[in-house]
């Protein structure tokens, strides 16, 4: 019987963190099973689990955070094939600075950005050997029995500065004085004192709920039932929140930043610029009050839908496996 070739996936986060990095494994190594045997790992050492040594190629998630990783393969297996996918934190912040970062990419033998604007950021010499796969869910109808006598936004993400809950709370404060809106926040709180922040605005604000970290099926569901994802962050490889709203039809009010533009595009017309909590506000506010605001976001997501399919994505990365692969074979 023929074999599969093993791929190994190296992930600094397991189930029991919740999030992107997690779910972006998991969802490879489904996506990758009909072709390859895949398993995942922290932490991969040449002998530090019986599997290795059958291990083809390796596919590690995160510059920095899998650095010990990747050097240990590229040094246990100097002609085997590297693919490194680059996070938010590794392309908007850790290449410029972090050493191991900027060693992991001179060792992995191609890239995965996940939005279209992320080879960009990448140094000129390395661009030729970058892709971007987009990231894929399932899609769901859009609710048709949302109220029509409020708007309900949802912010998903957890609790630490990078998805900027600072200005999502700052705009929340200036609508205040609206009964109409109903703002749920769903996330870990990573950072006491915004886990502080978000108790505050409870309880001063009783249209705000700090729902805390949900179930990836609340989670999407919430998302559904929304009038709008409110994604304020401020670094951001490919939000996952953003495509499930995409998928769900719930137009999305995100931050000008490449991470959303590189999924939602350039002409899409919810953005507010990073950190401005005052035109986040203003934005919220049109949702409710311009009938023509949500028709028309909905429509731009729609027309970008399939992008984040399944197929699409299982498609994109099998292409750069099985090229890798035949141009650096294992043996």
């Amino acid at each position: 019987m023929h074999r599969k070739p093993q791929i190994v996936i190296v992930t600094p986060a397991l189930a029991d963190a919740n999030n992107g990095n997690w779910r972006t494994a998991q969802r490879w190594a489904r996506l990758l099973g009909p072709a390859y045997s895949v398993r995942l790992t922290k932490l991969w050492k040449p002998d530090g689990d019986a599997r290795s040594a059958d291990d083809a190629l390796m596919i590690a998630l995160h510059a920095r955070r899998s650095a010990a990783s990747i050097a240990a393969w590229r040094a246990a297996r100097p002609r085997a094939p590297l693919l490194l996918a680059l996070t938010g934190t590794d392309l908007y912040r850790d290449i410029d600075e972090d050493a191991d970062a900027q060693r992991s990419l001179e060792l992995a033998d191609a890239f995965v950005v996940l939005n279209e604007l992320g080879p960009a950021r990448l140094p000129a010499r390395w661009r030729t050997r970058c892709h971007v796969v987009l990231q894929s869910c399932s899609a769901r109808r859009p609710r048709p029995d949302k109220p029509r006598n409020t708007l309900r936004a949802v912010m998903v993400g957890h609790l630490r500065d990078e998805k900027d809950p600072a200005t999502w709370f700052a705009a929340i404060r200036r609508l205040a004085g609206r009964g109409d809106l109903r703002f749920d926040h769903i996330g870990q709180g990573l950072d006491e004192n915004l886990a502080q922040q978000a108790r505050a605005l409870m309880a001063e604000h009783p249209h705000y709920r700090w729902l805390g970290a949900l179930g990836h099926g609340q989670a999407r569901r919430r998302i559904q039932q929304a009038h709008v994802l409110v994604h304020p962050s401020v670094m951001e490889g490919g939000a996952q929140v953003v495509i499930e709203a995409i998928r769900s039809g719930t137009p999305v009010l995100g931050s000008r930043m490449d991470g959303n533009v590189g999924l939602l595009g350039a002409d899409y017309g919810g953005y507010f610029p990073v950190g401005d909590a005052k035109a986040l506000a203003t934005l919220i506010e049109r949702a409710r009050d311009d009938a023509a605001m949500l028709p028309a976001l909905a429509r731009q997501i729609e027309a970008r839908a399939a992008l984040f399919s399944p197929q699409a994505e299982s498609a994109a990365l099998q292409r750069i496996v099985q090229r890798l692969l035949r141009q650096r074979p294992s043996g």
